[in-house]
């Protein structure tokens, strides 16, 4: 069976994802689809609107046939952290292709760039460290970087996101020696920023989340930019638990960390750096709100969300030296889901697996997934207190979901 992965948030599941899963299965001409996804917090440093369960249910009522957990090592990390585990993860379960969205859509620009850059790697690195010294964001150094190449015109936009992220995995394909083949199609009419609705059928994630926490149900505003799946989850998943994830939820919980810490152990904490915990200090004790906190931190050199995974990292205790004991690649593929194709992939592949696959979370140690059941016992505590043992148990407890 040739399989065709995917590497997603699915933070809701919408219109744009379930092209990309159709024609990535076409280009790859794949029998089934095998996504990597994050957990429970997010790449941007967010808690997922929904838990990686109901989240996983999303990807295999729309076609997804296997998900595994991208582990939070990975998942709240830069763009090369993030690329590094979710390859070594596809690689492990004997992907044949990655298929990707991105701004470009022709993965030969990709190849050119990188070749490009690796020719003028001293130059590069002078660039952003020149651009750094003048207190912009790492992202934006390392476009402006680009930006003064040589003949820079002429190959992928580095300030475009999905560009910048695609760029990523071909670089782990590369260096982690993969037998993974790459490819792209082009995002369809929504941007990965967009903040409000574009066209009829396709909005970004971003809008999407937007649009649910602006409606008084939080649901209908978005019924032609969703499958009817992904609707009616995220209808069960507000009856059942009462609230969609968001920051605000959290902020009680990160405000009494910060104020209750003392400026070195705020200094431990992973992604902590050049005095920022005096500054996260200082804020906490005025904001009264998770954004107003975040507008009083934010500043010309920190990306909101880098600024926004360190809240995270702060919030889950996940201290520098926790992280560094870290791989660059995976080391288990957690098994959230699959359907009957899904699994007869597995079973057919089983023993060929480079990683060991979890079902059952007693049955696996490790530094890596002790992290992840933390930062399940922390999203918890977005939810009513009579809910929150709920979700705890069920990370111990829930089997992988099964789709016939």
């Amino acid at each position: 069976m040739r399989a065709v992965g995917l590497i997603v948030e699915y933070n809701p599941f919408h219109n744009g994802h379930a092209y990309h899963l159709q024609a990535s299965k076409e280009a790859a001409e794949a029998d089934i689809v095998i996504a990597v996804m994050s957990g429970n917090f997010l790449q941007r440093g967010e808690p997922a609107l929904v838990s990686k369960w109901q989240r996983t249910k999303m990807a295999l009522l729309n076609g997804v046939d296997i998900v595994f957990e991208l582990p939070y090592c990975f998942a709240t990390q830069k763009a090369e952290t993030f690329a590094n585990g979710a390859v070594s993860m596809l690689d492990a379960v004997g992907t044949h292709c990655l298929c990707f969205g991105s701004e470009s859509g022709d993965i030969s620009d990709f190849f050119r760039t990188i070749d490009h850059l690796e020719a003028k790697q001293h130059l590069f690195n002078e660039n952003i460290k020149q651009f750094l010294s003048t207190g912009v964001s790492y992202p934006k150094a390392l476009s402006l970087a680009f930006g003064q190449l040589p003949d820079s015109d002429k190959y992928l936009d580095l300030a475009k996101p999905n560009n910048i992220l695609g760029l990523e995995y071909i670089k782990a394909i590369k260096q982690q020696k993969s037998n993974v083949i790459p490819m792209t199609i082009p995002r369809k009419n929504a941007n990965y920023h967009d903040q409000d609705f574009t066209s009829a059928t396709i909005a970004s994630a971003t809008s999407i989340r937007k649009a649910i926490f602006a409606d008084s149900d939080g649901k209908s505003a978005i019924d032609q930019y969703v499958p009817k799946a992904t609707k009616q989850l995220l209808n069960e998943y507000l009856q059942f638990y009462q609230v969609f994830h968001q920051w605000e939820n959290y902020w009680s919980y990160l405000q009494f960390r910060l104020i209750h810490s003392s400026p070195e152990e705020l200094r431990n904490i992973y992604e902590m750096e050049e005095g920022l915990e005096n500054r996260l200090l200082s804020a906490a004790r005025e904001a009264d709100t998770y954004l107003e906190f975040m507008q009083k931190i934010k500043t010309k050199r920190y990306t909101w969300t880098r600024l926004q995974r360190l809240c995270v990292h702060i919030l889950t205790n996940s201290k520098k030296e926790d992280m560094a004991m870290i791989s660059e690649k995976a080391s288990y593929l957690r098994l959230l889901g699959m359907t009957t194709k899904g699994k007869e992939y597995l079973n057919k592949n089983k023993a060929h697996l480079s990683l060991p696959l979890i079902s059952k979370l007693s049955s696996f140690k490790g530094k890596e997934i002790n992290l992840d059941i933390k930062a399940a016992r922390v999203f918890s505590l977005g939810l009513p207190n009579h809910l929150k043992n709920k979700m705890i148990h069920q990370e111990y407890q829930q089997p992988p979901i099964y789709i016939k």
